[in-house]
């Protein structure tokens, strides 16, 4: 998982457990073995998207309804098959497993491309970023601008997170830039306590996933800004059986044209905030 879990943005919900995302009934997936594409869904009338549905603004629950950022794009990415788009909320720990087992068609919730996971599923193209941005006071937004800001500067990471991961090539980067590094890097136990520091001013920048940061600053208006190209871009697609090539296609197709036509922005901008840089292919892995 190239995720982090929050106390208060929860990526995942693990208590819930692995044995939660196969208590659905197997949809037969040793029919499944030649490969399904989109006509096989125009005729089942009915495509079943597998999500976490605690993670905002991908997948949340409102009430008793699922919704946000991936229900809305999964409406208009199936949309020429006059399907029905069910969304099937899943334990995280299990959504793999799952998805061969045939609880449901694909995979979306921010599915992030790594090594391990190419080598298990099948993905289409990026349909959301993924990549690691820095959190700031809006009052310093006129002067941290890029990473070069923050030399002399505090930063903020969680222990154990892709920020925490990162935190010495940010150094040697900065240091290569402007001849100096961070005054110091400060650890927490989890992300809301970096963010109250650097609402306190302890930190000075604070590191996380682009998509959750967003939610930060949407409910804390005007405390917080987002500082863009800091982490190596990476991003999300939506996840299919290896076998599934022609559906593959086919979104590979509707994502496409959403891009030239501004609606898959046009979310972004609706549950994100921002309009998101997104690559035209698969990520590789050496």
């Amino acid at each position: 998982m190239a995720r982090t879990f929050d106390t208060l943005f929860s990526r995942r919900t693990l208590l819930r457990g692995a044995a939660g995302a196969l208590a659905l009934p197997a949809l037969g997936g040793a029919a499944f073995a030649a490969g399904r594409g989109p006509e096989d869904l125009r005729k089942a009338g009915v495509v079943r998207v597998g999500c976490e549905a605690a993670y905002r603004p991908f997948t949340f629950r409102d009430g008793a309804k699922i919704v946000g950022y991936d229900v809305d794009l999964a409406a208009l990415l199936f949309q020429p098959l006059g399907v029905r788009v069910e969304m099937v909320d899943t334990a995280w720990a299990g959504v793999i497993p799952a998805l061969y087992a045939g609880n449901f068609d694909v995979i979306m919730t921010s599915l992030t491309y790594t090594k391990e996971r190419v080598q298990k599923v099948g993905y289409t193209i990026p349909y959301t970023e993924a990549t690691q941005e820095l959190l700031i006071r809006a009052s310093d937004a006129g002067t941290i601008k890029s990473l070069d800001g923050m030399a002399g500067k505090i930063l903020g990471v969680k222990l154990g997170s892709a920020g925490d991961t990162m935190k010495a090539g940010l150094e040697e980067k900065l240091k290569a830039a402007t001849g100096k590094g961070f005054a110091e890097i400060k650890t927490y136990d989890d992300h809301p306590s970096a963010y109250l520091a650097l609402a306190q001013g302890s930190v000075d920048g604070v590191i996380n996933a682009l998509a959750t940061l967003t939610q930060v600053t949407k409910d804390a208006p005007g405390r917080y800004a987002i500082v863009r190209n800091i982490g190596p871009r990476n991003w999300a697609g939506i996840g299919l059986r290896k076998e599934d090539t022609a559906l593959a296609g086919f979104l590979d197709e509707r994502i496409t044209a959403l891009k030239a036509s501004g609606e898959i922005y046009a979310l972004q901008e609706k549950w994100f905030g921002i309009r998101m840089d997104l690559a035209d292919k698969v990520p590789t892995f050496s």
